[in-house]
Protein backbone atom coordinates (compact mmCIF):
# COMPACT_ATOMS: atom_id res chain seq x y z
CA UNK A 1 0.00 0.00 0.00
CA UNK A 2 1.48 3.24 -1.06
CA UNK A 3 0.52 5.89 1.60
CA UNK A 4 1.41 8.66 -0.68
CA UNK A 5 2.58 9.65 -4.01
CA UNK A 6 4.22 12.55 -4.74
CA UNK A 7 4.32 14.40 -8.22
CA UNK A 8 6.95 17.25 -9.26
CA UNK A 9 6.83 18.58 -13.20
CA UNK A 10 9.71 20.93 -12.49
CA UNK A 11 12.17 19.35 -10.18
CA UNK A 12 15.98 20.20 -9.32
CA UNK A 13 19.56 19.46 -7.84
CA UNK A 14 19.74 21.73 -4.79
CA UNK A 15 23.22 23.13 -4.67
CA UNK A 16 23.77 25.05 -1.20
CA UNK A 17 26.83 26.68 0.15
CA UNK A 18 28.19 29.92 2.15
CA UNK A 19 30.60 32.83 1.39
CA UNK A 20 32.31 34.97 4.13
CA UNK A 21 30.73 38.12 2.39
CA UNK A 22 29.39 38.35 -1.45
CA UNK A 23 30.96 40.87 -3.39
CA UNK A 24 30.78 41.78 -7.01
CA UNK A 25 33.77 41.05 -9.63
CA UNK A 26 35.84 39.13 -6.99
CA UNK A 27 36.28 35.54 -6.50
CA UNK A 28 34.48 34.20 -3.80
CA UNK A 29 35.87 31.08 -1.91
CA UNK A 30 32.87 29.46 -0.60
CA UNK A 31 32.60 26.40 1.74
CA UNK A 32 31.87 22.71 0.14
CA UNK A 33 28.87 22.71 -1.79
CA UNK A 34 26.02 20.35 -0.36
CA UNK A 35 23.45 18.77 -2.64
CA UNK A 36 19.96 17.36 -1.71
CA UNK A 37 17.12 16.43 -4.38
CA UNK A 38 14.62 19.53 -4.63
CA UNK A 39 11.30 20.38 -5.96
CA UNK A 40 8.13 20.70 -4.37
CA UNK A 41 7.13 17.19 -4.47
CA UNK A 42 9.95 15.54 -3.95
CA UNK A 43 10.92 18.01 -0.79
CA UNK A 44 7.25 16.88 0.69
CA UNK A 45 8.21 13.24 -0.24
CA UNK A 46 11.66 13.60 1.98
CA UNK A 47 9.91 14.67 4.71
CA UNK A 48 7.02 12.73 4.79
CA UNK A 49 10.21 9.38 4.98
CA UNK A 50 11.83 11.02 7.64
CA UNK A 51 8.69 11.29 9.78
CA UNK A 52 8.40 7.85 9.10
CA UNK A 53 6.03 7.33 5.82
CA UNK A 54 6.51 5.59 3.11
CA UNK A 55 6.03 8.12 0.06
CA UNK A 56 6.73 7.22 -3.99
CA UNK A 57 8.33 10.26 -5.77
CA UNK A 58 7.06 10.93 -9.37
CA UNK A 59 9.46 12.88 -11.23
CA UNK A 60 10.84 13.68 -14.51
CA UNK A 61 14.31 13.66 -15.34
CA UNK A 62 17.33 14.19 -17.98
CA UNK A 63 20.87 14.24 -18.45
CA UNK A 64 23.53 14.17 -16.15
CA UNK A 65 22.23 16.47 -13.18
CA UNK A 66 18.95 13.85 -13.41
CA UNK A 67 20.90 11.02 -13.26
CA UNK A 68 22.42 12.70 -9.68
CA UNK A 69 18.77 13.72 -8.64
CA UNK A 70 17.83 9.93 -8.62
CA UNK A 71 20.62 9.12 -7.12
CA UNK A 72 20.09 11.83 -4.43
CA UNK A 73 16.34 10.44 -4.34
CA UNK A 74 17.53 6.80 -3.76
CA UNK A 75 19.84 7.91 -1.17
CA UNK A 76 16.87 9.37 1.01
CA UNK A 77 15.88 5.69 0.83
CA UNK A 78 12.57 6.91 -1.43
CA UNK A 79 11.00 4.52 -4.24
CA UNK A 80 10.94 7.11 -7.30
CA UNK A 81 8.57 6.50 -10.73
CA UNK A 82 10.87 8.32 -13.22
CA UNK A 83 10.04 9.57 -16.86
CA UNK A 84 12.96 10.65 -18.85
CA UNK A 85 13.38 13.70 -20.99
CA UNK A 86 15.27 14.67 -23.71
CA UNK A 87 16.63 17.63 -21.96
CA UNK A 88 18.66 18.45 -18.80
CA UNK A 89 17.25 18.75 -15.39
CA UNK A 90 17.85 22.02 -13.69
CA UNK A 91 20.09 23.11 -10.85
CA UNK A 92 19.58 25.52 -8.01
CA UNK A 93 21.33 27.49 -5.75
CA UNK A 94 21.55 29.19 -2.28
CA UNK A 95 24.16 31.09 -0.91
CA UNK A 96 24.52 31.98 2.63
CA UNK A 97 26.84 35.26 3.39
CA UNK A 98 27.94 34.37 6.65
CA UNK A 99 28.85 38.14 7.73
CA UNK A 100 25.24 38.87 7.63
CA UNK A 101 23.25 35.62 7.72
CA UNK A 102 21.21 36.83 4.79
CA UNK A 103 20.44 34.52 2.38
CA UNK A 104 20.48 34.78 -1.58
CA UNK A 105 18.30 32.25 -4.11
CA UNK A 106 19.22 31.60 -7.45
CA UNK A 107 16.26 29.41 -9.10
CA UNK A 108 17.08 28.26 -12.86
CA UNK A 109 14.62 27.46 -15.53
CA UNK A 110 13.53 24.12 -16.04
CA UNK A 111 13.76 21.99 -19.37
CA UNK A 112 11.00 22.27 -21.69
CA UNK A 113 8.62 19.32 -21.55
CA UNK A 114 6.99 17.69 -24.94
CA UNK A 115 3.57 16.69 -24.88
CA UNK A 116 4.87 12.78 -24.61
CA UNK A 117 7.20 13.79 -21.61
CA UNK A 118 4.45 15.29 -19.19
CA UNK A 119 2.04 12.86 -20.79
CA UNK A 120 3.98 9.92 -19.21
CA UNK A 121 4.38 11.86 -15.76
CA UNK A 122 0.62 11.75 -15.68
CA UNK A 123 0.70 7.74 -16.73
CA UNK A 124 3.54 7.29 -13.68
CA UNK A 125 0.90 8.27 -11.34
CA UNK A 126 -2.28 6.57 -13.31
CA UNK A 127 -0.34 2.90 -13.54
CA UNK A 128 0.64 2.44 -9.42
CA UNK A 129 0.53 -0.49 -8.73
CA UNK A 130 -2.07 0.32 -6.03
CA UNK A 131 -4.05 3.14 -5.51
CA UNK A 132 -2.39 5.85 -2.86
CA UNK A 133 -4.46 7.48 -0.24
CA UNK A 134 -2.91 11.04 -1.03
CA UNK A 135 -1.44 12.36 -3.63
CA UNK A 136 0.66 15.28 -3.60
CA UNK A 137 1.64 17.51 -6.53
CA UNK A 138 3.84 20.85 -5.33
CA UNK A 139 5.85 23.16 -7.45
CA UNK A 140 5.79 24.95 -10.40
CA UNK A 141 5.46 24.10 -13.89
CA UNK A 142 8.71 24.11 -16.36
CA UNK A 143 8.26 25.29 -20.19
CA UNK A 144 5.77 23.24 -22.66
CA UNK A 145 3.48 21.70 -19.86
CA UNK A 146 -0.32 22.92 -20.04
CA UNK A 147 -1.21 25.29 -17.18
CA UNK A 148 -4.43 22.16 -16.57
CA UNK A 149 -0.97 19.64 -15.95
CA UNK A 150 -2.41 19.96 -11.75
CA UNK A 151 -6.17 19.77 -12.46
CA UNK A 152 -5.10 16.83 -14.87
CA UNK A 153 -3.46 15.72 -11.63
CA UNK A 154 -6.67 16.19 -9.56
CA UNK A 155 -8.84 13.84 -11.60
CA UNK A 156 -6.44 11.16 -11.87
CA UNK A 157 -6.37 11.20 -8.00
CA UNK A 158 -10.01 11.58 -7.99
CA UNK A 159 -10.36 8.39 -10.30
CA UNK A 160 -8.20 6.36 -7.84
CA UNK A 161 -10.02 7.33 -4.89
CA UNK A 162 -7.09 9.22 -3.34
CA UNK A 163 -7.12 13.00 -1.84
CA UNK A 164 -5.04 15.21 -3.72
CA UNK A 165 -3.24 18.01 -2.29
CA UNK A 166 -2.04 20.72 -4.20
CA UNK A 167 0.98 23.68 -3.92
CA UNK A 168 1.24 25.79 -6.47
CA UNK A 169 1.01 29.23 -7.67
CA UNK A 170 -0.82 31.65 -10.80
CA UNK A 171 -2.61 29.74 -13.65
CA UNK A 172 -1.50 26.53 -12.66
CA UNK A 173 -3.49 26.83 -8.80
CA UNK A 174 -6.29 28.62 -10.44
CA UNK A 175 -6.81 25.94 -13.25
CA UNK A 176 -6.89 22.79 -10.68
CA UNK A 177 -8.99 25.22 -8.37
CA UNK A 178 -12.06 24.93 -10.74
CA UNK A 179 -15.13 23.66 -7.77
CA UNK A 180 -15.56 20.24 -8.39
CA UNK A 181 -11.98 19.79 -9.69
CA UNK A 182 -11.26 17.78 -7.04
CA UNK A 183 -8.58 19.01 -4.79
CA UNK A 184 -8.44 18.29 -0.97
CA UNK A 185 -6.11 20.10 0.08
CA UNK A 186 -4.40 23.34 -1.24
CA UNK A 187 -2.04 24.94 0.64
CA UNK A 188 -1.00 28.18 -0.64
CA UNK A 189 0.81 31.00 1.29
CA UNK A 190 -0.37 34.41 1.82
CA UNK A 191 1.50 35.55 -1.57
CA UNK A 192 -0.45 33.30 -3.43
CA UNK A 193 -3.72 33.21 -2.35
CA UNK A 194 -3.62 37.13 -2.55
CA UNK A 195 -2.90 36.73 -6.64
CA UNK A 196 -5.66 33.90 -6.15
CA UNK A 197 -8.24 35.94 -5.23
CA UNK A 198 -7.61 39.09 -6.98
CA UNK A 199 -7.33 41.26 -3.67
CA UNK A 200 -4.87 42.18 -1.01
CA UNK A 201 -5.17 40.27 2.32
CA UNK A 202 -3.88 42.25 4.98
CA UNK A 203 -5.53 41.27 8.78
CA UNK A 204 -6.63 38.05 9.59
CA UNK A 205 -10.29 38.59 8.87
CA UNK A 206 -9.54 38.97 5.01
CA UNK A 207 -7.25 35.69 5.69
CA UNK A 208 -10.46 34.14 7.20
CA UNK A 209 -12.72 35.31 4.29
CA UNK A 210 -9.85 34.55 1.29
CA UNK A 211 -9.72 31.04 2.86
CA UNK A 212 -12.98 29.82 3.72
CA UNK A 213 -13.95 31.30 0.24
CA UNK A 214 -12.27 28.52 -1.59
CA UNK A 215 -14.23 25.56 0.35
CA UNK A 216 -17.37 27.49 0.35
CA UNK A 217 -17.01 27.40 -3.23
CA UNK A 218 -16.54 23.60 -3.72
CA UNK A 219 -12.19 24.97 -4.61
CA UNK A 220 -11.28 22.91 -1.53
CA UNK A 221 -12.19 21.03 1.41
CA UNK A 222 -9.29 22.03 3.23
CA UNK A 223 -7.25 25.49 2.97
CA UNK A 224 -3.82 25.46 5.02
CA UNK A 225 -2.31 29.02 4.47
CA UNK A 226 1.21 29.40 5.66
CA UNK A 227 1.73 32.93 6.79
CA UNK A 228 5.76 32.97 7.62
CA UNK A 229 6.65 34.47 11.01
CA UNK A 230 3.17 35.31 11.59
CA UNK A 231 2.22 30.94 11.66
CA UNK A 232 -0.43 29.83 10.18
CA UNK A 233 -4.29 28.97 9.56
CA UNK A 234 -6.42 26.04 8.45
CA UNK A 235 -10.07 26.48 7.01
CA UNK A 236 -12.34 24.05 6.69
CA UNK A 237 -16.06 23.77 5.96
CA UNK A 238 -16.83 23.17 9.79
CA UNK A 239 -14.18 24.67 11.89
CA UNK A 240 -10.86 27.54 11.19
CA UNK A 241 -8.01 26.63 12.66
CA UNK A 242 -4.70 28.93 13.86
CA UNK A 243 -1.47 28.70 15.37
CA UNK A 244 1.08 31.27 16.18
CA UNK A 245 4.85 31.20 14.83
CA UNK A 246 7.11 29.45 17.40
CA UNK A 247 9.84 31.83 18.70
CA UNK A 248 12.32 30.38 16.48
CA UNK A 249 15.24 32.50 14.83
CA UNK A 250 15.96 30.88 11.88
CA UNK A 251 19.01 29.82 10.34
CA UNK A 252 17.16 29.40 6.55
CA UNK A 253 13.90 29.98 5.65
CA UNK A 254 14.48 27.27 2.25
CA UNK A 255 12.20 24.38 2.27
CA UNK A 256 10.06 25.76 5.11
CA UNK A 257 6.58 25.51 3.44
CA UNK A 258 7.55 22.46 1.68
CA UNK A 259 8.08 20.97 5.63
CA UNK A 260 5.41 22.46 6.71
CA UNK A 261 2.63 20.44 3.80
CA UNK A 262 5.11 16.95 4.60
CA UNK A 263 4.01 17.11 8.05
CA UNK A 264 0.33 17.55 7.31
CA UNK A 265 0.15 14.90 4.69
CA UNK A 266 2.14 12.75 7.20
CA UNK A 267 0.24 13.05 9.46
CA UNK A 268 -3.45 13.20 7.86
CA UNK A 269 -1.99 9.37 6.22
CA UNK A 270 -1.34 8.67 9.32
CA UNK A 271 -4.73 9.18 10.96
CA UNK A 272 -4.07 12.43 13.06
CA UNK A 273 -7.32 14.30 13.81
CA UNK A 274 -7.26 17.52 11.61
CA UNK A 275 -5.86 19.97 14.73
CA UNK A 276 -3.25 17.50 15.85
CA UNK A 277 -1.66 16.99 11.93
CA UNK A 278 -2.24 20.97 11.79
CA UNK A 279 0.03 21.10 14.83
CA UNK A 280 2.72 18.72 13.18
CA UNK A 281 2.76 20.72 10.21
CA UNK A 282 3.51 23.99 12.35
CA UNK A 283 6.04 22.05 13.98
CA UNK A 284 7.57 20.43 10.94
CA UNK A 285 7.95 24.29 9.30
CA UNK A 286 9.56 25.45 12.15
CA UNK A 287 11.83 22.66 12.37
CA UNK A 288 12.64 23.33 8.77
CA UNK A 289 13.99 26.40 10.40
CA UNK A 290 16.72 25.64 12.30
CA UNK A 291 18.66 24.02 9.29
CA UNK A 292 21.09 25.04 7.02
CA UNK A 293 20.68 25.43 3.01
CA UNK A 294 18.06 22.85 1.93
CA UNK A 295 18.03 20.12 4.69
CA UNK A 296 14.27 20.71 5.53
CA UNK A 297 12.82 19.24 8.90
CA UNK A 298 13.93 16.52 11.13
CA UNK A 299 11.68 14.34 12.71
CA UNK A 300 13.09 14.04 16.23
CA UNK A 301 12.95 18.32 16.16
CA UNK A 302 9.27 18.17 14.34
CA UNK A 303 8.29 16.01 17.18
CA UNK A 304 9.70 18.55 20.04
CA UNK A 305 8.52 21.67 18.51
CA UNK A 306 4.86 19.76 17.86
CA UNK A 307 4.25 19.81 22.02
CA UNK A 308 4.88 23.90 22.07
CA UNK A 309 2.25 24.69 18.99
CA UNK A 310 -0.42 26.11 20.32
CA UNK A 311 -3.74 25.69 17.92
CA UNK A 312 -6.64 28.06 18.47
CA UNK A 313 -10.20 27.67 17.40
CA UNK A 314 -11.27 30.67 15.39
Amino acid sequence: MIAVATITPNPAVDVSTSVERIVPASKLRCAAARRDPGGGGINVARVIKRLGGNPVAIYPHGGATGHVLSQLVAREQIASRVCKIAEETREDFSIEEKRTGQQYRFVLPGPALNESEWRACLACLDTLESSPGFVVASGSLPPGVPADFYARVGQISKSRNAKFALDSSGTALAAALAPGGGVYLCKPNLRELSELVGTRLDDEASWIAASRGLVERGQAEIVALTLGHRGALLATADLTLRAQALPIVPVSSVGAGDSFLGGLIFGLATGFELEQAFRYAVAAGSSALLNHGTELCHAQDTVRLAAHVLVEPL
